[in-house]
């Protein structure tokens, strides 16, 4: 295998250093959580492909292998946003139902 150029590790840590003061600052910022968690998810993965690229040296390594990692990576993805909108708080049906029994019991 080819000798590669020694990545700058030091400028890898300052962008994941500057990507979390990011995402501590969009959880602070007046926006629905469903936007707050759409853009952490963006920031997370931009970590996480600094930290492969860099960390792991998939860089350096041949496109399948890349496509192999980043596999558990786009399902995880595909979760978190099958279930962000669980994040918008709203009542479930079955809630509503034990509501209308219980008051119905108390009628009588």
């Amino acid at each position: 295998m080819a000798a590669h150029k020694e990545p700058n590790y030091m400028m890898v840590f300052v962008a994941l250093t500057v990507l979390t003061g990011a995402e501590i600052g969009v959880v602070f910022m007046p926006m629905s959580k469903v936007v707050i968690g759409f853009i952490l998810v963006i920031l997370a993965l931009a970590k996480a492909a600094l930290v492969a690229l860099y960390f792991m040296h998939l860089k350096y390594e041949k496109f399948a292998l890349g496509v192999i990692a980043l596999t558990p990576l786009f399902l995880c993805t595909l979760l978190i946003f099958a279930l962000l909108p669980d994040l918008t708080g709203t009542k479930h049906e079955t809630q509503r139902e034990t509501a209308s029994v219980s008051e119905t019991v108390e009628t009588k």
